[in-house]
């Protein structure tokens, strides 16, 4: 694999930290962008040790990081990008949250539609872009009632956040059709692993566990999932970075799902705690989806990826970093802080 500049777009976020992890890994030059300033280096695997010694993967020489904000600083970006003339171009900014994108919709939409199309727009005209990765979501399809669904485009989204990100791929999807613009698609269901945020369906779960804090479960914890490790999903977003048809969409997931009370449950067993003691019931949040269930076998059978971390392996894995952290995790916010 030929040594590469990538450009991360939303570095901080959990998936974009362990991407640009994953990036540096393989002996990529990256460069980081968020909104704002790195947070606490235990959501930063790139900065963690490696293999337990004090060295980290980033350093001043592969590594570089800037806080720039999407929404009112593009012409920052832009000059980064034209400075750097990344080959790739990784995109996991997004405003993200569900049932906050009811409370104020026109953040959803400035974030995940009109400052991504402005960047876009500029982006189609840097004649060394190779590739534009846009990390999307499955909510688009709104909620997969029929069993597990193949890649395509008839969406039918059910909240703010679901219809931003909806029109924002089909935006995308008007740029390759129209100027061939180089963009990937990648959809993962439900990504988690260690340094993920605390309000997580899976840390803050682990937190209660070993805090005794109650935690509650919206509609009794009904609706299925299919968890995927994150190591999983940012190996094939790197993978699909470089070897992805431009124009073209992949599902990212494992092959089996569960409930959310079952998720919480098998938790509980992990940490030694009674289930009934630490949940609370509480009403299902507003537009939630049944089950997000992606159909993976195009990127198994085109590109030989497959999940390599179970379940449990990775609830393991993850509670290990909450118990090796949980001193600092305890003094930092377990619910979803709001950013416009």
């Amino acid at each position: 694999m030929s040594k590469q500049k990538v450009l991360v777009i939303g570095s901080n976020s959990f998936s974009g930290s362990h991407f640009v992890a994953e990036a540096l890994r393989a002996g990529h030059e990256v460069w980081g962008v968020s909104r704002s300033t790195e947070p606490h280096p235990v959501f930063l695997p790139y900065r963690w040790p490696v293999n337990g010694k004090g060295s980290a993967l980033a350093t001043a020489e592969n590594f570089q990081f800037q806080a720039i904000n999407l929404n009112s600083q593009l012409n920052d970006l832009l000059s980064l990008i034209d400075r750097v003339q990344p080959e790739l171009v990784v995109n996991f900014a997004a405003q993200g949250m569900v049932a906050e994108s009811w409370l104020n919709p026109t953040h959803w939409y400035r974030t995940n539609v009109v400052s991504q199309v402005a960047l876009h727009d500029a982006l189609r005209q840097k004649p060394f872009l190779q590739k534009y990765v846009h990390v999307t979501t499955p909510e688009v399809y709104g909620s997969t009632d029929g069993g597990w669904i193949k890649e395509h485009n008839h969406f039918a989204p059910s909240t703010p956040y679901a219809v931003s990100r909806a029109a924002c791929d089909l935006h995308l999807h008007s740029f390759h059709q129209a100027y061939g613009f180089p963009v990937v698609f990648t959809r993962a269901a439900n990504v988690y692993g260690p340094g993920q945020q605390l309000y997580r369906i899976i840390p803050r779960s682990l937190l209660s566990a070993r805090t005794g804090e109650p935690m509650q479960l919206h509609g009794g914890g009904h609706s299925v999932r299919a968890f995927i490790h994150i190591e999983d999903v940012v190996r094939a977003t790197l993978q699909l970075a470089i070897e992805g048809e431009p124009g073209s969409t992949w599902h990212l997931s494992t092959q089996e799902s569960c409930s959310i009370k079952e998720l919480v449950e098998q938790i509980c067993k992990l940490a030694s705690v009674s289930f009934s003691d630490l949940v609370e019931s509480s009403e299902e949040r507003l537009g939630k989806d049944q089950s997000y269930l992606l159909e993976s076998s195009a990127m198994r059978q085109v590109h030989g990826w497959s999940d390599q971390v179970s379940l449990k392996e990775g609830i393991q894995e993850t509670m290990a970093w909450v118990d090796a952290n949980l001193a600092t995790l305890k003094t930092l916010p377990w619910s979803y802080q709001h950013k416009s």
